[in-house]
């Protein structure tokens, strides 16, 4: 393949670096990495990223989309990265809008899309419940049809910023009769709906982003209802390809491992930098290799969604070898970070451990070790890859 960059893309690659440079100023850096202040931040950078009308490239353009090349969007995403600019908070513009504007009305897109790009709201998903997860055509959570509404009890579990959240779209049963997909809708509720309640769900990592949400007696509309009843789950396999191909997070993890490569740089071992430990120095390498041959996968795929083809396998490709990555990466950064990355959370500030790093690798390690299960987990992903690559 060749990488070199063609006249237009170098000059579009300076635009986005002069476009991160004035958008992903320190004051907003700042407010998106402070806990307390971290929605503000988010809107705020998304709402940037909307006045440039970057916020939602791979949406068709009637709807807001960019027309990117495959080229501009690597270049884009690389560049993002290495700037430490995060991605859009993925539940609105990636996973609902996606089928939104695949599967839903003239009147949900003119509804829904315009405040999606605005980020006027923020959406959650509401897929798990405690007893369907990987096997979530399971679930129990009921829509009973009650005139123009639907009626719901039950609950979602492991739903990610919903303390944030206004709106959720969620997987509901509305059918048992029949096998257990055919029976599951897909409805989009407004959060401050009478009955829904939300209870945080504390983390090892501790930081709070994820919550139980639980509905009793619900009314949400007919017409929040994304196409047929009982086609739910049709609905729901597209958006987890599309989830499934941003969880890779190939650009990030190029920075995270680049970040590793510097701190290590600055670590001694034996009187000698850590990158000159030929072990480490294997480990840091084969990473690399891994993450080189993931950026062509993820190139390839993208090269075929853009001729038109639809995402298939690849996209848990993508996601199986994208969470092993980053949790390897992850990984080494807490072995650079030596012991002083056993320290209990809460008991030391960096400045009083005398370390910089230690207290973020560890909060990183620990959250990480969700990312071979959400989206689909990573044993899952093996059995699909089984299935339609291998054909076993």
């Amino acid at each position: 393949m060749d990488t070199r960059l063609s006249e237009d893309d170098l000059v579009f690659q300076a635009e986005v670096r002069q476009f991160l440079n004035e958008a992903w100023d320190k004051k907003l850096q700042a407010t998106c990495s402070n806990r307390a202040t971290m929605k503000e931040g988010v809107e705020e950078w998304q709402t940037r990223l909307y006045h440039k009308g970057w916020v939602a490239p791979h949406w068709p353009v009637e709807y807001g989309g960019t027309d990117w090349s495959v080229t501009q969007t690597f270049i884009y995403n690389s560049e993002r990265a290495a700037a430490g600019a995060p991605e859009v908070l993925p539940f609105g513009v990636t996973m609902v809008a996606s089928v939104i504007i695949a599967y839903g009305s003239d009147e949900q897109k003119a509804r829904f899309l315009p405040r999606i790009l605005k980020s006027e709201d923020w959406w959650c998903q509401g897929y798990s419940e405690p007893g369907a997860g990987s096997d979530l055509a399971s679930l129990k959570m009921r829509a009973d049809r009650d005139g123009d509404e639907y009626v719901l009890n039950g609950s979602k579990i492991w739903t990610s910023y919903a303390q944030y959240a206004n709106w959720i779209f969620c997987l509901v049963r509305t059918d048992s009769s029949g096998r257990k997909q055919e029976g599951i809708t897909f409805l989009l509720i407004d959060m401050t709906s009478p009955g829904v309640t939300v209870r945080a769900i504390n983390t090892i990592d501790g930081f709070h982003h994820l919550n139980e949400v639980f509905f009793d007696n619900v009314r949400v509309p007919v017409e929040n209802r994304i196409g047929e009843e009982g086609k739910g789950w049709t609905y729901a396999k597209s958006l987890l390809v599309a989830e499934r191909l941003s969880i890779a997070e190939v650009a990030d993890s190029k920075r995270a491992l680049a970040v590793v490569r510097e701190e290590a740089r600055g670590e001694v071992n034996g009187g000698r930098s850590l990158l000159d430990d030929p072990l480490f120095a294997k480990r840091l390498t084969d990473i690399e290799i891994e993450l080189m041959a993931l950026e062509f996968t993820e190139l390839r795929a993208l090269a075929s969604i853009a001729e038109g083809n639809p995402a298939g396998p690849e996209s848990s490709l993508l996601k199986l070898q994208g969470t092993e990555v980053q949790q390897a990466i992850q990984e080494l950064r807490m072995d650079v970070a030596a012991y002083y990355s056993g320290t209990l959370q809460g008991d030391l500030t960096p400045a009083a451990l005398g370390h910089t790093f230690a207290d973020t690798a560890q909060k990183l390690y620990f959250r990480g070790r969700a990312s071979s299960i959400y989206g689909g987990s990573n044993e899952v992903q093996k059995n699909i890859t089984a299935k339609y690559v291998l054909g076993l």
